[in-house]
């Protein structure tokens, strides 16, 4: 389906006027299309308190331009109608809203060689700005196991657990995307700048917010919906219990998204908000990138073992040939009756068994019976 030149720059106009999340404003222009609302804007604007804060906005944008000015840095302005657009974007108009936050977005402003509309199987790995060594370390092992699966990982470029699911990513030579609270051309966090120089070479950093918007902290909330909804699965490494990915785990549970957590230290204040949404049901409690790996495929997809211990020698034994096992001595011999009566079995049964476990090494005969042999001690 193409768009047209109008409706592309209509919803430039819209993205440059209004605030990401804006429920109001984002709601009719999914229902009326970006022109039919920009006509709303510029001639009811006085409806509603939204619609008169945007239209005030409208007389000083100049989308054209900035459109020119985001193709000359490499931007580019993706919109529903697109064949890259990413439809699961789409399933943010039935989510309602968090916060005052929700709604699918006017547009993205895309900078990077990866298209959106090869996201679908990704993953977003979350957590803590202030994340700890463990965290750092489960996060990154978790995206470097799914991106070698052929999954790419979203994540916000963040301090602590994004930074750490981006660079295990990349250790796997996995496609990686960032989502940004400001402009795709600016830089946030400035300590992240060469991460995020690399992605926008690389791979994709994408933003709701038009190029030059600064990171407010309620464009984080918008931001987080867009994590969600760009991905398959979410998982939360390390969260404290007002932490802003929890926010994003809401926002997968309410798109249906698989929600996933990985356990912490119980005494671990990054990690008790996580605690908290496992105990809940609110989430599938994950330790590994495997795991993760078996909630995202499909049906039979990724299976993986349930973690054993090691087996050991007497692990193979049958029951009843362990039983007479734990009935011989182990320093003086014993005599078949007596461990027949030991362990509670008939002598023949034990005698037959005996001649067996001595065969594979794990009793010794000695002409006053029998005792363990090296491999069982």
């Amino acid at each position: 389906m193409s768009v047209t030149d109008e409706e592309r720059l209509a919803r430039a106009t819209i993205s440059l006027v209004t605030e990401p999340g804006d429920v109001r404003c984002l709601g009719l222009t999914r229902e009326l299309g970006g022109v039919q609302f920009l006509e709303v804007l510029r001639d009811h604007a006085d409806l509603r308190a939204e619609l008169t804060a945007a239209a005030g906005r409208l007389a000083g944008v100049q989308p054209e331009r900035i459109l020119e000015r985001a193709h000359r840095q490499g931007i580019r302005f993706v919109v529903p109608g697109d064949d890259e657009w990413p439809s699961s974007l789409d399933d943010l108009g039935g989510a309602g809203a968090l916060q005052a936050r929700g709604e699918v977005p006017v547009g993205l402003w895309v900078r990077g060689p990866l298209r959106l509309d090869r996201l679908a199987p990704s993953l977003a790995v979350v957590g803590s700005r202030s994340s700890t060594t463990y965290g750092d370390q489960l996060a990154g092992d978790v995206a470097a196991v799914v991106g070698r699966a052929g999954r790419p990982v979203v994540s916000g470029a963040a301090y602590g657990i994004d930074y750490a699911a981006h660079r295990g990513a990349l250790s796997a030579d996995a496609p990686t995307l960032a989502v940004l609270a400001c402009g795709v051309d600016r830089v946030y966090p400035e300590a992240h700048r060469r991460l995020l120089e690399h992605l926008a070479t690389h791979h994709a950093v994408v933003s709701e917010s038009p190029p030059g918007a600064a990171p407010f902290r309620i464009r984080f909330l918008a931001r987080n919906r867009l994590i969600a909804a760009l991905s398959r699965g979410t998982v939360v490494v390390e969260a404290a219990l007002r932490s802003g990915a929890l926010h994003t785990a809401a926002w997968a549970d309410r798109l249906h998204r698989v929600v996933m957590g990985t356990p912490g230290l119980v005494t671990s204040a990054a990690s008790e908000g996580v605690h908290e949404l496992l105990r809940s049901g609110g989430a599938t409690l994950v330790t590994r990138g495997e795991d993760v790996l078996e909630l995202l495929g499909h049906s039979g997809e990724h299976l993986s073992e349930p973690a054993r211990g090691p087996e050991g020698p007497r692990d193979r034994l049958t029951v009843r040939a362990r039983q007479v096992l734990d009935a011989v001595p182990a320093a003086s011999p014993a005599p078949s009756s007596s461990v027949a009566l030991v362990a509670g079995l008939g002598v023949s049964e034990v005698d037959r068994l005996l001649h067996g476990l001595a065969a594979d090494g794990f009793v010794e005969r000695y002409p006053a019976g029998w005792r363990l042999g090296e491999r069982a001690r």
